[in-house]
């Protein structure tokens, strides 16, 4: 919902950005589709190229004509990050260029207690703990909400 306001976007993603500055990075990379906007605007305001990954056929792959080189060196952004999938995706797309990660950063860290680990620095602007539920285990009050599919992997 936030970065439907791109002024507002533009202050949250400038404030990441300010907290990944000290990573060494010639390029930003994002998972589509709620990683672009913050990829972007954290590229902007780095001065940094930004690129993304797109699902296709199920699978995150480098398409459009993007590139990677060899020996560049990437920060990772996401808007939010539940399980860390979709970003442990873009980093293994990475390295298989022969390209590293210096550091992951987000928005929203939404891991609670799984404290997740893509090898390199990990920064997010806010963090959330979110209970999770087995679905035959609902408490009777979430029991009564029609289950919605998360928009993270």
């Amino acid at each position: 919902m936030l970065l439907q306001y791109t002024d507002i976007a533009a202050q949250v993603c400038g404030q990441l950005a300010d907290k990944l500055r000290r990573f060494d990075c010639d390029s930003v990379i994002s998972p589509a589709l709620g990683g672009i906007i913050v990829g972007q605007e954290v590229g902007r305001s780095l001065g940094k190229r930004h690129i993304f990954v797109e699902k296709e056929e199920g699978k995150l792959v480098l398409r459009r004509g993007f590139q990677i080189l060899a020996d560049e060196k990437f920060i990772v952004v996401e808007d939010v990050v539940t399980r860390g999938g979709r970003v442990q995706e873009t980093i293994d797309i990475v390295g298989a260029h022969g390209a590293t990660v210096s550091a992951v950063g987000v928005i929203v860290d939404r891991s609670g207690e799984t404290k997740l680990d893509f090898g390199c620095p990990f920064i997010s602007l806010v963090e959330m703990s979110v209970e999770n539920f087995p679905a035959d285990n609902l408490p009777p009050e979430l029991a009564k909400i029609p289950a919605a599919k998360p928009g993270s992997k």
